[in-house]
């Protein structure tokens, strides 16, 4: 078969169409083309600009525009990368960027898709920290008032930072001298993306510990690390870990670099220390010092006790001076006194009764019988207009107290089991017990069957199955003699 086949051919007397070398392309043929030329020629590029137009979509994404003096290209910052970026972009800051070039169909543009992110230089860190510290000096995380006291006598220590170097055998050596303590040491790595999140984690381990639980909840936090440039130390100035520090419940010290060295959560914690040492120095106090003041006080405490007592001592014998030869002299004037008031007792009291008796016999002649009488004779009517008015009302419930005893007393003689109604019999065994089931009978067993009227014995005959025997008919009554010849009736 000829390639003529694969031609659609017109009507006859239309003349075949040219073919053609060169076939259209359609748009999206032609922009995906472009996009993998551009993601092969420029699969990994590194470029430095100054960032401008950033846009944090709801979705995660970083949306932004790299530019120099002379052009501008888009770039976009995926979800997953954002988070790991050394340095947040923010505009007007200079940075360098790594990624590769792609392009956006939908808009014919080509952009960079950004995977790393660094600062251009010290003077761009320093610019984007001095914005980050106004940010949170305006939301008043630097404010004296909010930060926490540190414990004077800490019992536990909890101490973040590398486990390897000479930044934590000098803390360990230090407290061990000063204060021997608990000392809780929780590992991160001090420098590079990964640090400051795994601060910010030990941070929050720590705050999250139970007092009293298996682990002992430290009573002051140590963030340590040795010095380094301002690149070693930038992971110490973001702004999530310095938003850990100042939420965190204990207390914190910072002791980041060196004295010269400051980062931003030396502005957040509770105390900067200038060297990891000196954080030592600051959450310990020294037990050989205190052994000395407690002595020392114990010494004045001595001293001043016994000038109390001297002085004491002294005034005494002052006053001893001053007083008789003799304790009876002390006591001869008020028993003088004493007997000169004894002495004038008994007049004293008989005068008084007399006194009162004449007041009495005054006021006597002043009562009449007269007076008695009217006061007794309204006493005796108020109380018999008070008994006048309680008297129907207690014959009224007197009466009816009466009808519910009796009406009482007829129920309890219609429920008494020992008094059967007509008709009813009460079975007892030999020992007077009542028997209320059938199955407490036995064949043969002896019972008594109380009526309303008297009593009488009984013997249990067979069982419930059988039918009950049939009774005997009485005899007819003998029907009596006539009399003998003769002999009449007396009657």
């Amino acid at each position: 078969m000829s390639d003529d086949s694969y031609v659609f051919e017109g009507p006859a007397d239309e003349p075949a169409a040219p073919r053609d070398n060169n076939p259209p392309l359609s748009i999206s043929e032609l922009s995906f083309a472009l996009k993998r030329t551009l993601e092969d020629r420029f699969g990994h590029v590194r470029l430095r600009g100054e960032i401008s137009k950033v846009n944090r979509h709801a979705s995660g994404h970083v949306y932004l525009t790299l530019k120099d003096d002379k052009a501008c290209i888009d770039g976009v910052v995926w979800k997953g990368q954002a988070r790991g970026l050394g340095v947040q972009p923010e505009t007007g800051l200079e940075v360098i960027v790594t990624g590769k070039i792609t392009s956006y169909p939908a808009r014919s543009s080509y952009q960079i898709v950004i995977e790393t992110m660094e600062a251009a230089g010290a003077g761009a860190l320093l610019a984007q920290l001095e914005r980050l510290k106004g940010k949170l000096q305006g939301e008043g995380l630097f404010d004296p008032a909010r930060k926490q006291p540190i414990p004077t006598f800490p019992t536990v220590i909890g101490v973040i930072t590398s486990p390897t170097g000479a930044v934590i055998r000098d803390i360990l050596h230090r407290i061990a001298e000063r204060w021997p303590c608990h000392v809780i040491v929780w590992p991160v790595v001090v420098q590079g993306e990964a640090a400051c999140g795994q601060v910010s984690n030990a941070i929050r381990g720590f705050d999250a510990l139970k007092p009293g639980g298996p682990i002992p909840r430290p009573d002051l936090l140590i963030v340590a690390r040795g010095g380094g440039s301002v690149e070693d130390l930038w992971c110490f100035n973001d702004e999530g870990l310095a938003r850990t520090v100042a939420a965190a419940r204990i207390p914190i010290i910072s002791a980041v670099g060196h004295e010269t060295d400051t980062t931003l959560i030396d502005f957040v914690s509770d105390r900067r220390a200038p060297t990891p040492t000196g954080a030592a120095e600051i959450a310990t106090p020294v037990l050989a010092d205190l052994r000395a003041a407690v002595l020392d006080l114990d010494r004045r405490l001595v001293r001043a006790g016994g000038r109390l007592i001297e002085e004491r001592r002294t005034r005494l014998r002052a006053v001893e001076r001053g007083l008789p030869a003799r304790p009876e002299d002390l006591l001869a004037l008020p028993r003088q006194r004493l007997d000169h008031a004894g002495s004038r007792l008994g007049s004293a009291l008989h005068r008084n009764v007399a006194v009162h008796e004449r007041q009495l016999i005054t006021v006597a002649g002043r009562l009449s019988r007269g007076v008695l009488d009217r006061a007794l004779e309204r006493r005796r009517d108020r109380l018999g207009a008070t008994s006048a008015r309680f008297a129907p009302t207690m014959a009224r419930r007197l009466d009816h107290d009466r009808t519910r005893l009796a009406a009482l007393a007829r129920a309890l003689s219609s429920l008494d089991p020992k008094r059967p109604k007509p008709g009813f019999a009460r079975v007892e065994d030999d020992a007077g017990a009542m028997i209320a089931a059938a199955a407490a009978l036995r064949p043969g067993q002896t019972v008594r069957l109380v009526f309303a009227d008297g009593s009488r014995g009984a013997r249990i005959d067979g069982d419930g199955d059988s039918p009950p025997p049939a009774r005997p008919r009485p005899a007819p009554p003998p029907r009596p003699k006539a009399p003998p010849p003769g002999q009449g009736d007396l009657f």
